[in-house]
């Protein structure tokens, strides 16, 4: 594809954050751990948590609540926009509102409703946001994620979520191992492989968060569409839309599930829709058309190392589609209305 100056530039820009996420992402970490361990005594205290975000934050929300509750506490994600229109109590539960810029409009909204309530913190990329200057925050690394659309801002976001879930308890080496060995998969064959695909399904058991930030990064970098399917859900009734012209990618960790995500992952090949599994479950019974094999991990581990090999692949699948990959026709990087 003729890479004219508008592409060039827009492209450029996500390959200086994605150069950057993994660094930025352990620097985060690190120094996330005094308030991270502020946040971790408030949740010993509630046992509840109520995540909040939109967009790439409220997916990479989707990826923590399942380790925190893993641990002991009832969390659950919440979109922004949700809560502002069909609201929880928030009042006996721990309060993270997680938005990279800190500026969206729904957390204006929010911040409005928070104030003076205990137990409500934000993580943010931005330390001069209105999210930083009004609730206590974990702030990444780096500064503020400039290109569209999300790549360095879902690692950094995940590793501050590390922090308090090490805070807890959690073993964090294997993740931690992950950002600084940084697995890296070719993804030619798999845009190969989907180039007569006219939509994407991404699916998973445990890593749906991930598959939910890789489905709205296809979306918003290559115009199609994308969907995002809890592995369970996908088996009720959705498979009748797979055939040749749509392609799946399940992503696969070492998780009690993983015999659920092969046998769906053989059901989508032996459908005709072009499958590619994204694997660190080390399981020999996982088939697909390709499989991209990552070191055995789970949990957060496992969306760390996917999750820069999802991103290109989301980036190649634009590249056949779109002449200004990286350029947003309809959409800005923070969105300023509701």
């Amino acid at each position: 594809m003729s890479m004219g100056k508008i592409t060039a530039e827009g492209l450029l820009a996500i390959d200086r954050e994605m150069v950057r996420q993994h660094d930025d992402a352990l620097a985060s970490f690190n120094g996330a751990a005094d308030l991270a361990a502020r946040i971790a005594d408030s949740l010993r205290q509630r046992r509840r948590l109520i995540l909040l975000g939109m967009g790439g934050s409220h997916a990479v929300n989707r990826i923590a609540e399942i380790e925190y509750r893993a641990l002991g506490i009832q969390a659950v994600a919440l979109s922004l926009s949700e809560q502002l229109y069909s609201p929880l109590d928030l009042s006996e539960s721990v309060v993270i509102v997680a938005s990279q810029s800190g500026e969206s409009a729904e957390v204006h909204r929010i911040l409005a409703g928070l104030a003076g309530q205990s137990g409500v913190y934000g993580l943010t990329l931005e330390p001069n946001s209105a999210l930083a200057g009004a609730l206590p925050s974990l702030v990444g690394a780096g500064g503020a994620e400039h290109a569209f659309a999300a790549t360095r801002s879902l690692m950094i976001t995940l590793a501050l979520h590390l922090g308090v879930l090490a805070a807890l308890g959690l073993e964090a080496s294997t993740a931690l191992e992950a950002l600084r060995t940084r697995p890296r998969l070719d993804v030619i064959e798999a845009v190969k492989l989907f180039k007569r695909c006219g939509a994407i399904v991404y699916s998973a058991r445990s890593l749906r968060g991930v598959a939910e930030a890789v489905a709205l990064s296809t979306m918003e970098l290559a115009r199609m569409p994308a969907y995002a399917l809890e592995g369970g859900q996908l088996r009720h009734g959705p498979l009748e839309m797979l055939g040749p012209n749509l392609g799946v990618v399940h992503f696969c960790a070492d998780e009690p599930a993983a015999p659920l995500v092969a046998g769906l992952a053989r059901d989508t090949v032996a459908s005709g829709s072009p499958t590619v599994v994204l694997d660190t479950s080390g399981s020999e019974d996982v088939r697909a058309d390709l499989i991209l094999r990552l070191p055995k991990a789970t949990g957060i581990a496992a969306a760390l190392s996917m999750l820069p090999t999802a991103q290109r692949l989301a980036i190649g699948l634009a590249g056949q589609r779109v002449s200004d990959v990286g350029v947003p026709l309809r959409s800005t990087k923070v969105t300023r209305s509701e």
